[in-house]
């Protein structure tokens, strides 16, 4: 009898309790006009009364969940999504930002379309289940059946001034006339524009509903005149690569004056910098092209032209020092030419792809890349692999057997087009640069790569006795050659870094999938053609290399994610939890980038339409523990269900406590099936 006293109490306890708690937040239904007519929408809103220090959360809640409405409408009755006033940031105790959310009263409108068909004198009850999650110290899920009964009629409706005036105040669809919203986009951060403003809003501050931004860190704001900017830190876990910065802009001198001004801006690249500082940042850059240019004549096919060239001038000349020189500064017009020449290539491609929105530069994962690859191929150029430009030392012979000033011009030319292609890996590095900098950087980028290239030639045409010091042509060279080839694989590794921020785990795992590839051809076309080499098997080199390099690149070429693809929030107890309270089904994917059966998952389950549509469609959570590393919380999390390894997916369905499990190898069928 005591025992069932005892239970019988807890039960009381836990109910008084969880009333208490229910009390710190209030719901009801509130509608500014008191009558519905025929057809017509109208506003009905979810009134939160909150409790001193306690809070519910936005749509993009940064943590905890937001506020949910699921309808009980008559037939032919339509309701839209909840339309969110501009947020506060959440802070608990020690100032330090954990949410974005509501505090003191708030109203959640949506727009309620009734059928043409309802007749003057009826009442009409609009009921809905509203779910949230307040938090003080602590956080609990709360509940409440709402309901507003309202009257039909064909007269125009009161209004209740309060409650109209409080929706009024909801966040502006599109900027006032004469503003404009730019957004350009960093590595690491968004710089939000807004241009045309006379007066400056109050703390400023931008809240992104896809979670773009991160929540929780500060946004330095910048007010001049007519302008407002703020610098937004972009979140490291969000996935994809974003088009638009989707959100709102709140402001106002306290909670209760929180306006909003809703923000649907496309990104743009960030601009490069034109002021003082950039000019100053092009000299080194110009060092390295100078450099450059020297190290061009240390390559096997040019060095040993190096001395016959000079010797050349001085037969020409006889020994009439003024010729020589003569000949050396002509020979170096005929290298500035054949460089100025590439840059003005360069310069018009370049032209033509910004126009057709093919911007180059280093936020663009397509540039990235293709520089990759590049260098991957000139590295392994360097290396021996394969060899290209032996052909180039035999064009431009007869130009160059020409006598007089002409043939050292056409000898400057020949020098370039040996030089290019026998040692384009040393160009690519100032081609990239060049690609990057305005017209005017690269050109100077190229003439200074031209005057290192003729520099050697015209202090030997000056000093024609100096070229018994130079040494010897020999092996030496190649050593070299190949030494210089792992610079050029260290870029590769840093771009791919880069890549590694600006892509999704799938698609950095195909990017160096390519590049592999990619190798692979350049070894058939290097293996197969060598001097001596059948024309069968010329012929194979190039076919095959073709279809490789061609499989390579549109295997690895990176690619922008989809609207629909499937968004990964981090697994944890109490994520599962919230999702569990909020009645949702959840998706939980156990997966680490080492394990091989993950991947394979991942690109033939989670990359179905069906499935992507699917979990679309009911707004499945999602939720992936990552085991690259090692982690206590999900090792544990296995160990309940046997496993000790991953691929582990779990599907909690609602109502239901226990997940199900499903197997390691999966299919678009097999996750279609558990789900449905």
């Amino acid at each position: 009898m005591l025992r069932r006293f005892a239970f019988l109490l807890l039960i009381v306890s836990s109910i008084l309790f969880t009333t208490a708690l229910q009390a710190q937040v209030t719901a009801s239904l509130v509608a500014p006009e008191t009558s519905i007519q025929p057809g017509r929408p109208i506003t009905v809103a979810l009134r939160l009364v909150h409790e001193p220090h306690w809070h519910t959360y936005w749509i993009n809640a940064g943590t905890g969940y937001p506020t949910s409405l699921t309808w009980q409408l008559p037939e032919g009755w339509t309701a839209s999504e909840i339309q969110w006033p501009a947020p506060i940031t959440i802070k608990d105790a020690t100032g330090t930002i954990t949410g974005n959310g509501y505090e003191g009263e708030i109203l959640l409108p949506v727009t309620i379309t009734p059928p043409a068909t309802l007749k003057s004198g009826e009442s009409i009850a609009l009921r809905a289940k509203a779910e949230w999650l307040m938090c003080k110290e602590t956080c609990i899920p709360g509940q409440a059946e709402v309901a507003l009964t309202l009257p039909v009629s064909n007269e125009t409706p009161t209004t209740d001034k309060s409650v109209r005036d409080t929706l009024a105040r909801l966040p502006l669809p599109k900027p006032p006339v004469g503003w404009k919203i730019t957004a350009t986009q960093s590595t690491k951060t968004i710089t939000l524009t807004l241009a045309g403003s006379n007066a400056p809003l109050a703390n400023p501050r931008f809240f992104s509903t896809d979670a773009l931004i991160q929540y929780d860190e500060s946004q330095p704001v910048t007010t001049t005149a007519g302008s407002i900017r703020l610098v937004l830190p972009v979140s490291p876990s969000f996935e994809g690569k974003p088009t638009k910065l989707l959100g709102v802009l709140s402001y106002g001198e306290s909670a209760e004056q929180r306006r909003g001004l809703s923000i649907d801006a496309s990104l743009t690249a960030a601009p490069a910098p034109t002021n003082a500082p950039a000019t100053t940042s092009l000299l080194p850059t110009l060092l390295l092209a100078f450099v450059g240019g020297l190290i061009l004549n240390l390559m096997p096919c040019v060095f040993p032209v190096l001395g016959i060239k000079i010797l050349g001038f001085v037969n020409q000349a006889g020994s009439d020092r003024r010729k020589v020189t003569l000949h050396g500064i002509v020979f170096a017009l005929g290298v500035l030419a054949s460089f100025w020449t590439l840059a003005a290539v360069l310069a018009v491609l370049r032209a033509g792809g910004s126009q057709l929105g093919w911007g180059f530069q280093l936020q663009s994962p397509a540039f990235v890349f293709v520089l990759a690859a590049v260098m991957l191929v000139f590295g392994l150029n360097m290396s021996g692999v394969f060899e290209f430009g032996l052909r180039a030392t035999a064009v431009g012979s007869e130009l160059q057997s020409k006598s007089g000033y002409t043939g050292s011009f056409f000898t400057g030319i020949l020098a370039t087009v040996v030089a290019t292609p026998c040692s384009a890996p040393f160009l690519a590095p100032a081609l990239g640069a060049a690609l990057a900098l305005s017209t005017a950087a690269s050109f100077a980028i190229f003439t200074t790569i031209a005057i290192g290239l003729s520099a050697p030639y015209l202090l030997l045409s000056i000093f024609p006795g100096a070229i018994k010091i130079l040494p010897r042509p020999g092996a030496w060279m190649e050593t070299f050659k190949q030494f210089m080839a792992f610079p050029l694989y260290g870029t590769v590794g840093y771009l791919v870094w880069v890549l590694a921020g600006q892509l999704t785990d799938t698609g950095l795992l195909n990017t160096l999938l390519g590049l592999t590839v990619i190798a692979m051809a350049i070894w058939l076309y290097g293996r197969n053609t060598a001097p001596g080499s059948k024309p069968a098997r010329v012929r194979f080199a190039f076919i095959g290399g073709a279809i490789l390099l061609g499989s390579g690149a549109l295997l690895g070429w990176p690619r922008a994610a989809a609207p629909t693809d499937i968004v990964w929030e981090k697994w944890s107890p109490a994520a599962v939890a919230s999702a569990q309270a909020e009645g949702k089904t959840i998706y939980v994917d156990f997966t680490a980038r080492w394990c091989a059966t993950c991947q394979a998952n991942k690109r033939l389950v989670f990359g179905s339409d069906e499935v992507k549509r699917l979990f679309r469609e009911r707004r499945i959570v999602t939720l992936k523990g990552d085991w690259t590393n090692h982690d206590p919380a999900i090792t544990a999390e296995l160990a309940k269900y046997g496993r000790s390894a991953v691929p582990f997916n779990l599907i909690y369905k609602p109502g239901t406590t226990e997940p199900i499990a499903l197997p390691e190898l999966l299919t678009p069928s097999i996750v279609l099936e558990a789900l449905r």
